[in-house]
């Protein structure tokens, strides 16, 4: 909790006046300021700032306040933010009272603290080598005709080829390796440091209230087993459930147009901010969570989803936005044409074009899936009941009781069925499950979890040059594990796509024909994650030892038929010796 001498001390030194100043223009009118509102587009001034009572009014809104309030209005702070925000502003040191609080949470705050301060370094690394020969003879940024004022809004950098330049950087900053290796930015082994993302174009990922507390980083050599895009790992300063790129550069538009276009990855956002959309933000290629939306709702409860024209990956993405529906957001869909994606289609077209586009050809999500669900289930009778029900299951979600009539209505008239069969046949969305991971395979369901590991952390580096595909690969080959026949063609793809220095996307994954694609999916989309950096070797080891512990019956079965009872006496030595291999990691975790 802030001190109220630190609340006091900044009520005391802050001038509403110079606070705002920050981000309009104000003309001094008689005792008071006037500006244009930063709410609301308008072409007579009716923003009114009081000096001598430090307060402010926009008549336009109709909102107003303090210095504190304007940010909290303006920045989408919370209080705590706002104060930390003006604190940091006018030099005030911050104070928390921390009588009640715990050691360890002082500890845990020391070292975001600490973290936060290394990400102000790692940028400042990562800007300054813009300037260096080694990248003005690659250009990544300028040949995708990015302007400068963009790379600098964005903080766009870049890290050397050399393997520990940021690291020996950072240690004569007077960062430890314990500080380096908890903030994901730094590797170490027995005999070696190593930069997280060396050799790569380097994307900041900023928090709500600005601060930088992770970076992405895309390759520009193709190196098998380099991943062509790699994210800061989960730490005390970053938790990506609650985080989406481009929300600090965007929120001010967010918050104007009432509006945010929901994009994919980075370049998407990067590219429709330089041609003027700017409120736009990325999930950067994760499930949409909870936190995101909360985030998003600070600002607006309306979102756009703009999509390429790949009807599996929107499929993919129906959980994500179920998820906007239930939290009470308005959502709707873009789909590209002729191959574009959001990062193509920005840099063809000017902002007016784009804008116009976006209002003639989104459409409600709602219809949307409808129809994408119609036209699949075509006149197969058993197809179009598993469509509707799809569609219930996502009309139960939406709360407000009016719309959700008008919706049944509009569902009732697509499919070609009475009102009564839906609303009959209507759940709450509470009551259905999501699918269980069916134990009738205790192999087959290890092996799906192994995939979901795949797709969803293949990219994490585990060491200097081994990612986790590589670890969960090398076990599968050098332990001889015999993938079961409903899952031959999905880990066959995974590891082809690989090899083509690619990892296989959710979105890929609807494109292969298997009855364990939706079991995959259930697993991924699970919000809860595990810390990959902690427990990577653990999970991927006990996983692959049960598997060859259950494949080993298997065996036994066979060696039985056989007579074979010296070869059986072996295996039952070497089940022994697995179950204490997995005891033995069990008791590690």
């Amino acid at each position: 909790m802030i001190t109220k001498q630190t609340i006091d001390l900044v009520f005391n030194t802050v001038r509403v006046e110079d606070v705002i100043s920050d981000y309009i223009q104000l003309k001094k009118a008689g005792s008071n300021y006037k500006g244009l509102s930063p709410f609301i587009t308008e072409k007579t001034p009716s923003f009114v700032v009081s000096p001598s009572k430090q307060i402010w009014k926009d008549f336009s809104s109709g909102k107003g306040g303090n210095a504190v309030t304007f940010l909290m209005e303006f920045e989408g702070f919370n209080y705590p933010e706002a104060i930390k925000h003006l604190c940091k502003k006018y030099n005030i040191d911050y104070q928390e009272d921390t009588s009640d609080i715990s050691e360890e949470e002082i500890q845990k705050q020391k070292l975001k603290e600490t973290l936060y301060r290394l990400h102000d370094v790692a940028l400042e690394f990562f800007v300054d080598n813009l300037d260096s020969e080694e990248y003005k003879n690659l250009n990544y940024f300028e040949n995708r005709n990015l302007s400068k004022e963009v790379i600098e809004t964005f903080q766009l950098g870049y890290s050397p080829i050399k393997k520990d330049a940021f690291t020996a950087y950072a240690k004569l900053k007077g960062y430890s390796e314990e500080v380096l290796q908890k903030s994901g930015l730094s590797i170490f082994g027995d005999d070696f440091q190593v930069d997280r993302f060396r050799e790569r174009v380097i994307f900041p990922i900023h928090s709500f209230s600005g601060n930088v507390i992770g970076f992405g980083g895309r390759a520009l050599n193709q190196e098998k087993q380099k991943a062509k895009y790699l994210n800061s790992p989960e730490t005390v300063i970053y938790n990506k459930s609650e985080v989406l790129y481009g929300l600090y550069q965007a929120k001010h538009e967010i918050s104007k147009e009432n509006k945010c276009y929901l994009v994919e990855g980075y370049t998407d956002v990067i590219s429709l901010h330089q041609a003027g959309i700017k409120n736009v933000v990325a999930s950067s290629g994760t499930s949409l969570t909870k936190g995101h939306i909360k985030l998003i709702k600070r600002l607006t409860d309306s979102v756009t989803i703009l999509f390429d024209g790949d009807t599996a990956g929107i499929k993919a993405s129906f959980r994500s936005i179920d998820l906007l529906l239930s939290e009470g957001v308005n959502v709707k869909v873009l789909l590209f044409k002729d191959g574009d994606d959001p990062d193509s289609f920005a840099r063809k077209h000017n902002a007016e074009f784009i804008k116009s586009y976006i209002v003639e050809n989104e459409v409600d999500f709602v219809e949307f899936k409808a129809h994408i669900l119609l036209e699949q289930a075509g006149q197969d009778i058993s197809k179009k009941a598993k469509a509707i029900d799809t569609i219930i299951y996502t009309l139960n979600l939406i709360k407000n009781q009016v719309k959700k009539e008008i919706y049944i209505k509009n569902v009732s008239e697509k499919f070609d069925i009475t009102l009564f069969a839906v609303k009959s046949n209507s759940k709450s969305a509470q009551e259905i499950k999501k699918p269980e991971i069916s134990q009738e395979n205790i192999l087959e369901d290890l092996e799906i979890k192994l995939i979901a590991f795949l797709v969803k952390y293949g990219n994490i580096l585990v060491s200097e040059d081994l990612c986790v595909s590589n670890l969960i690969f090398s076990h599968i080959f050098e332990d001889n594990i015999r993938i079961t026949k409903n899952n031959k063609e999905i880990f066959r793809r995974i590891y082809e796509d690989f090899n083509n220095d690619k990892f296989t996307s959710v979105s890929d994954l609807l494109t292969i024909e298997s009855s364990n694609i939706e079991k995959v999916l259930s697993i991924i989309n699970i919000e809860e994650e595990i810390n990959i950096e902690q427990n990577i070797e653990w999970y991927v080891k006990l996983l692959i030892l049960k598997h060859k512990k259950n494949y080993i019956p298997i065996l036994k079965e066979k060696f039985i038929n056989l007579n074979e009872l010296d070869k059986l006496k072996i295996l039952t030595k070497h089940i022994e010796k697995i179950n204490k291999e997995i005891y033995k990691i069990s008791a590690t975790k």
